[in-house]
């Protein structure tokens, strides 16, 4: 198994849209748009693999010179609570912090808040809806 960065365009970066569309888009009824992908480019963009087979994957998209967004966290259904998605984050903070980022930001589905509060993050706003399902923006200092 390995958590890493991937390139926009590669065969694993296909293999990370079609996670996020089985698991977050294609519930709600949702496609993701040619724009929508184009424009992650210029993210930092998280696998976590085993076998090639893309398990979960997340991305970390710029806010400011001290802010970065950590997005789209999936993980393959099966795998849910065996501390992938623990070390998704955990990675996504490492590189944040690498890349001189002092703080990280995330809308958070609300059934996901207490995973989020575990990982040491904070709500920061009142909930809100967002692609039909209720989220709140969580954030932690690096």
């Amino acid at each position: 198994m390995a958590l890493k960065m991937i390139q926009h365009g590669s065969g694993e970066y296909e293999q990370m849209v079609a996670l996020r569309h089985q698991l977050l888009r294609k519930p709600l009824g949702l496609h993701f748009s040619a724009e929508e992908l184009a424009n992650e480019k210029n993210n930092i963009l998280l696998a976590y693999t085993d076998d090639g087979i893309m398990e979960a994957c997340s991305m970390l998209v710029k806010q400011d010179d001290r802010t970065v967004r950590l997005r789209q966290l999936a993980v393959l259904s099966g795998l849910q609570g065996k501390g992938i998605g623990r070390a998704m984050v955990q990675f996504a903070e490492n590189l944040a912090r690498d890349n001189r980022f002092q703080k990280i930001i995330m809308h958070a589905r609300q059934d996901s808040i207490h995973f989020f509060e575990k990982l040491g993050y904070e709500v920061l706003s009142e909930p809100f809806i967002e692609l039909t399902i209720p989220h709140v923006v969580m954030g932690k200092e690096l």
